[in-house]
């Protein structure tokens, strides 16, 4: 059975090349123009991932995703966006976006990007057995504080383990810097946050060799971490 996109896009030009070339690749695709109309269409269709753009008339793109999170907690959504400011990014993961693409993009990009969703929703949630949790390539032995490759095993700081169980426990949202800092130091002082950023350095090489997990640092506000 074919992946069923809910596409909602205004500028008819591209969401007909759009269209076309997803269809051309062997998804469905329904398409809607109007903000206004597209949460009621999302609701008879039951699509299985979501790309909206966000500059839509009558109903903007984080509205509707907002009303089909309340529908459905599950359906990954991607946000189409021509605008580049960090806050816009960011109120689309707290709404509950799973992605984001700026304008202009290729088809590739948004083919990937479905894909890699859709994969990570039908492998569910890590798994998390006892105290050992996979994370992608790796076991992450928690009270031991040792990441694993298969190959060798990597010891963890204290913090670096907290901090690691605190990203992924948090995984896919965003998560405050000073929250990290007055949960794993007890305050936000500068010494404190210049050492969340070496600790967040070390992380990203030790999990270097696993391209589908990345730390992704929210400007001004604090960090996600994805698991693809």
């Amino acid at each position: 059975m074919a992946v069923k996109v809910f596409y909602v896009e205004d500028e008819l030009f591209l969401g007909k090349i759009v269209k076309e070339s997803l269809e051309s690749r062997g998804f469905e695709v329904v398409m809607e123009g109007d903000g206004g109309k597209a949460t009621d269409l999302f609701r008879k269709t039951n699509p299985d991932i979501c790309v909206l753009d966000i500059m839509l008339p009558n109903k903007d793109g984080f509205t509707i995703a907002d009303e089909i999170r309340e529908l459905n907690e599950e359906v990954p959504i991607i946000f189409l966006t021509a605008k580049n400011q960090t806050e816009d990014v960011v109120k689309g993961f707290t709404i509950g976006g799973n992605d984001y693409i700026r304008k202009p993009f290729s088809m590739e990009e948004l083919i990937v990007r479905i894909q890699n969703l859709l994969r990570h929703r039908s492998e569910g949630p890590q798994k998390i057995s006892g105290d050992n949790i996979t994370i992608g390539r790796y076991n992450f032995q928690i009270h031991r504080q040792v990441l694993s490759t298969g190959k060798e095993d990597r010891k963890l700081s204290f913090r670096e383990s907290e901090l690691l169980k605190l990203l992924y426990e948090n995984r896919e949202k965003i998560i405050d810097r000073k929250d990290i800092l007055n949960l794993l130091w007890g305050n936000d002082s500068f010494f404190n946050s210049r050492n969340l950023d070496v600790y967040i350095t070390k992380l990203r090489s030790y999990l270097k060799e696993d391209p589908s997990l990345e730390i992704i640092t929210i400007k001004g506000i604090g960090y996600r971490f994805v698991v693809a």
